[in-house]
This record gives structure tokens, sequence and C-alpha cells, in this order.
């Protein structure tokens, strides 16, 4: 088993508006989210108590936060005004986690996008709205960059090209999902944002890491038929390697372009755009891995590319799964780390793992038994290890998703990730009260030991 790197990185990710709440405080304005069911009013409260949390991390031995600046509290109206309480919140935040000995890493677009650019502009669908994300990065990165090394500027990037693409996107026109010539341009004006991002981090601030970011779900074939293995070939190439093939080759590669003439689709480049993404250097390669899935080719039959999983997606009979049917795969995870690392050749960081589960504090007050939770954390850094002993991986690090209780991203708060346990229903003083499970004290030593203790 392999020995991690000295300066290997361990730690926790969230989003904003699953973390911070305060929607109507200091200053914030509006984003989509807020016209979403869910639990984004409060979320679990971190506008007021990320100094308690960051203290959790800290005893749990993690040395990485990465956290999501909120572009409506940031520009109220995605535009022009800056609210500089926002800028400082998230200012105090980065002073909080190096103070404790914590590397913060900043992502400036989770999902949120401020709801008059949405209205308007109908998110990434539009130019303006490329122009409008450069200049709030650059707002988050002249305050926050002289401290802070590690960027990610978009979460899960590559699901712009997917049918979530344009509503993640802000594009909120339901017949959009179906369009996807639509989808394909949401993906393209937010590569170019991504981009023009990075190149102003590494031209004033030259010692920024910059890394691109995808949701990376491997697809397997349901059988050994041909037909099969090329619809599970196809869903991965466009719903994965797309992305990270633009971001490291620098241009659209042959099959997308292939595609795209097939299909009379009309994706409006402009040869400035494809400059910028020409001249685009990232540091690493950055994933979040949950699960893999499976496809069958005769059940998706000729749909496009960008559903062949929603399709064709069968359950995988050799694999556990949680109740919300996300199937448990550590093979998976190796298979993600290492393909990611050869393809791009980039050092990868795994900044999103962990599981789903349905929980709620014992009556008699004891500890929450998720053992669940270890064995597939446990799991998951063994699969790790072996990418980086087996198949020469170069892994920077490894953060859960959400090890203190967050909400999920359909504002469900029954789904629970965390270590900690937080109790949305409680009354009073211990509304929103932090509890550590068991799998606290494991990850602990986990983190501590630099993956030694499993």
């Amino acid at each position: 088993m392999a020995t991690l790197r000295d300066d290997f990185m361990w730690g926790n990710s969230t989003s904003s508006m699953q973390y911070d709440g305060a929607q109507h405080e200091g200053g914030k304005g509006p984003s989509v989210y807020e016209h979403f069911d869910g639990a984004w009013e409060e979320a679990v409260d971190g506008y007021h108590r990320y100094r308690e949390d960051i203290a959790l991390m800290k005893d749990m031995g993690m040395n990485c936060y990465r956290f999501q600046t909120s572009w409506s509290r940031v520009m109220p109206h995605g535009v022009g005004e800056i609210n500089e309480e926002g800028l400082k919140y998230y200012s105090d935040t980065v002073d909080e986690l190096l103070a404790q000995g914590i590397e913060p890493m900043v992502c400036l677009y989770h999902f949120d996008m401020p709801l008059e650019l949405a209205e308007k502009y109908h998110g990434f669908a539009s130019k303006e709205v490329v122009d409008a994300f450069v200049e709030y990065a650059k707002v988050v990165i002249d305050t926050l960059a002289p401290r802070v090394k590690w960027w990610v500027p978009f979460n899960e990037q590559n699901a712009f090209g997917s049918t979530l693409g344009p509503l993640i996107a802000g594009d909120l026109r339901p017949e959009a999902a179906d369009d996807e010539n639509e989808i394909f341009q949401v993906l393209h004006n937010s590569l170019v944002a991504l981009a023009r991002v990075e190149r102003y981090l590494h031209e004033h601030y030259p010692e920024s890491k910059v890394g691109c970011m995808a949701a990376f779900t491997p697809v397997y074939p349901a059988s050994n038929d041909p037909v099969d293995v090329h619809a599970a070939h196809e869903a991965e190439r466009f719903s994965d390697w797309l992305y990270y093939d633009v971001c490291t080759h620098g241009a659209y590669p042959a099959y997308f372009k292939s595609y795209v003439s097939a299909h009379n689709l009309s994706v409006d480049m402009t040869e400035q755009e494809l400059a910028d993404l020409a001249n685009a250097r990232y540091d690493f390669a950055s994933l979040s891995y949950y699960r893999s899935q499976s496809v069958s080719g005769a059940q998706a039959g000729n749909v496009p590319v960008t559903k062949i999983i929603e399709a064709g997606g069968v359950r995988n009979e050799h694999l556990k799964a949680n109740e919300w049917n996300w199937e448990i795969d550590p093979l998976g995870f190796r298979y993600s780390l290492t393909e990611i690392h050869q393809r791009t050749g980039l050092p990868v960081f795994s900044l999103e793992n962990g599981i789903g589960w349905r929980e709620s504090l014992p009556a008699d007050g004891s500890e929450i038994q998720d053992d669940y939770r270890i064995d597939y954390h446990r799991a998951h850094i063994r699969a790790m290890k072996d990418a980086v002993a087996f198949d020469g991986v170069d892994v920077l690090g490894y953060l859960g998703w959400g090890l203190i209780d967050i909400p999920s991203s359909s504002g469900d708060t029954e789904k629970r990730y965390g270590n900690v346990f937080v109790d949305y229903a409680g009354a009073g003083e211990k509304h929103l009260a932090r509890y550590p499970k068991k799998s606290y004290a494991w990850i602990k030593r986990a983190f501590e030991s630099n993956g030694e203790e499993l």
C-alpha cells in the first residue's frame, strides 16, 4: 500500500447555498436557489457558525477546506454594486482557516446563479453572463488571492454539458433541458469563463494553483454486448471526457466536432473564445466521485448522447447501493483517478467523496453509529492509495463532501453525508446544534495519520 505524499491534503467541501444560509442577511441578493424548494433560508447557518465548524474541522485533522463564494452575496445584482459585507464574510473565513492551519480552497460557482442574471439572460446561455462572471471572479480573486493559493472556479462543470446543464447554469426555461444545442452552448460559454479566470489568476497571482473540476461517473456496459459497450463508451465520453479533453488539450476533440456536424447543431464559438481555450493552462485536474453507473444500449435506443444515461441506465447487480440507488463502487474510484491522470497528464485532486444516509439522533443521547460511512470512506481511501501505489497516480488530496451535515443539492435534509450531525429539527439552543457521529473519531485518525490508520 502506498504512502501518500507528505503534503497530502485532507478535508471538507461545501457549497454556499447548502452551507451559508442567511439568505436575506448581510446585503445578499437573490439567487435562483431561493426559488427552489429546500432548506436554503438557513441551510446549516454557516454564515454565523463558521468559526465553530472550522474548529471541528481542525479537530478532525483536516488541513484543507474547499468553500464557495456566493456570486449574489458578493454582487447582489450579479453585476455592478459590490457588497463589501459579503466579501468580508468570505475574507474572515479565510483568516480563520489560516489561523487554524487549514488551507483554503475557493470555488466561485456552485450552481447558484444570481436571479437577475437568470431572468434577464438565462444564465450561462448568454455571453453577457460570461463577462459578468469574470468581473465577479476578479473582485473575489483580488480580495482573497493574496492569502488563497488553491482555486477551482467551477464546481462539477462537466454537468453543464448534460440535461441538467441549463438549470444549474442559470437557465430556468424547462425546454432548455431538451435542447442539445443549448446544452452545448452553456458548456462552451462556461468553459470560456473558466479559461479567462484561469488566465487572470495566473497572470496576477502567479503562485495560484488553478484546477478544472468534473463530477466523474464511470459508465459501465450492462453486458459484453457491443451495443452496450458502445453506449457506455459514448455516455462516458460525452459526460466526463469531453470536459477534461477541452481543458487539457485546449480544443474541442474530433468526436465532439463530428457529432455537432452530424446532428446539425450550431454552437456559437468565436475565434477569440477558441483562442482563450487554447491558451488555458490548469495546474491540476479535480473531481467529485460518489458512484458508477451502467447502461443498456438497447434500452437507451437512438437518443442524443446527453440522454444515454437517463434513458439507458440500469441497476448493477454486482454492487450494493444506498436508498437513493447510488451504487457503492470503490474500484470505480481507483479507475477514475487513474484514467483522469493518464488522460490529462495532470496531478489529480479528489474534491468530493461520501455517502448519503438517512439518520436521526438516538433518543438515549448516544452517538449515531454510522459504520456504513466508515466502511465507505475506508474502502475509497484504500482504492485511492492503490491508484497511487499500483497505477502511479499523483494524487494531491482527498476532501469529503459535507463532512458536517448540509442539505443535499435537492434541498433534502434527510440525506446526510457528514461525520457531524446537524440537528435541523432541534428547538431553541439545540436548533442546528452539531453532534459528532461514530465516524468522527475514525476520520480523525485517518486524516491525522495521513491515511495510514484505516
